[in-house]
């Protein structure tokens, strides 16, 4: 069902080099989507990607 696995917030945040508290707010404001487990968010790297694609300055170039 799930090609890859869900990332959390600090690998999010990890891999965008930003505060997990950026990402927790990027949440909060329904920006990035995320699925919450008990306790912990999780972000899928289809959701990541649709947010980056959805915040970039310029379309890609294939489009």
């Amino acid at each position: 069902m799930l090609s890859q696995p869900l990332l959390t917030l600090h690998e999010v945040a990890d891999l965008l080099k930003v505060k997990e508290a950026t990402v927790r707010a990027w949440i909060h404001d329904a920006d990035l989507r995320a699925i919450k487990f008990g306790r912990e968010w999780r972000v899928s790297q289809k959701d990541l990607e649709a947010f980056l694609n959805a915040h970039a300055n310029k379309p890609a170039a294939d489009e």
